[in-house]
């Protein structure tokens, strides 16, 4: 077994294509296909199924696939690790985070890390907390902000960063747009904007608990992925939202952001860094640290709402 076999088996196992796993691989396709070939002769099980629409994973396949990519990134890190050393005061760091940490919280803790390991180069990525651990635990990011608490299974270990607060948006004309705080029960009648069941599952369980605390069934008008969208679904009066406290300082001029009134203290929303602990660099480790001293002695609650 070489490690050409394994990147071939990993290749081959996204593009489910010969034609189109040689092309990414700069191969021909006969060669692929007599190197697959040899490296389930020599494991004695069938990687991938043949079919007339293409090819399908075996579970055998399964397996060296996930563990091939592990293979792959710890082959990686002795490359990295004889270039860098043990400093981590040099080399790529790829950083992944949700659009809500982007308002304070990211570029407080890039600028830190900039000013003390320039010459440390960061790849910085927006998605949402499920897809960013997905990407943690198939070692393609070495860190990431990610909302918090995590209701899917993970690996990842998560480290409480910042901790925030639900709040209600409500577009500027609104007759609620001059108070500073409401009670869902108040506009348990409001057509509600709210995150997106399949693509952001922890936001929109939240935010059902809360409803379901409140004891409101809601009038849902819209789903949506990134907190952004939300705002401006809201500043375009198609209903009103529930969102993280820390969009406080960015929302638009034709948005209000309330406090709600008896939110329990047992909805704890925040933001968290994520990693796998048996994947951590000297460079992931220098970013895990300063984060944590950039954001302490900050204030952990929202800014005040926006007047």
């Amino acid at each position: 077994m070489e490690l050409r076999q394994l990147k071939q088996a990993i290749v081959l196992a996204e593009t489910l294509n010969f034609h189109r796993a040689a092309e990414r691989l700069h191969m021909a396709q006969p060669p692929l296909s007599t190197s697959i070939k040899k490296l389930e002769d020599e494991l004695g099980a069938a990687l991938f199924e043949r079919l007339p629409s293409g090819l399908r994973l075996t579970p055998a396949g399964e397996a060296l696939v996930r563990n091939a990519r592990r293979v792959m990134f710890y082959t990686d890190e002795i490359r990295r690790a004889v270039r860098e050393g043990e400093s981590g005061e040099q080399g790529q760091l790829k950083v992944g985070f949700v659009g809500s940490a982007s308002y304070s919280l990211l570029p407080l803790i890039v600028r830190h890390f900039r000013r003390r390991y320039p010459r440390v180069d960061l790849v910085i990525e927006e998605s949402t907390t499920v897809e960013l651990l997905r990407r943690l635990e198939n070692h393609e990011l070495d860190v990431a902000l990610v909302r918090f608490p995590v209701l899917v299974p993970t690996e990842v270990t998560l480290m409480e960063l910042q901790k925030d607060i639900l709040m209600l948006a409500v577009s500027a004309d609104s007759p609620l747009a001059e108070r500073d705080s409401v009670s869902l029960r108040e506009v348990a009648d409001q057509p509600f904007i709210i995150y997106s069941r399949m693509l952001v599952p922890t936001m929109h369980a939240l935010t059902m608990y809360v409803f379901e605390e409140a004891g409101i069934h809601p009038r849902i008008a819209q789903e949506a992925v990134q907190v952004q969208t939300l705002l401006s679904l809201v500043e375009s009066g198609l209903g009103v939202a529930l969102v993280p406290g820390l969009a406080t300082r960015y929302a638009g001029s034709g948005v209000r952001l309330l406090h709600l009134d008896g939110q329990s203290s047992a909805i704890n929303v925040a933001i968290a860094l994520a990693a796998m602990p048996d994947a951590l660099r000297p460079a992931a480790r220098n970013f895990i640290e300063l984060a944590h001293e950039a954001v302490a002695g900050t204030a952990a609650s929202p800014a005040e709402p926006r007047r």
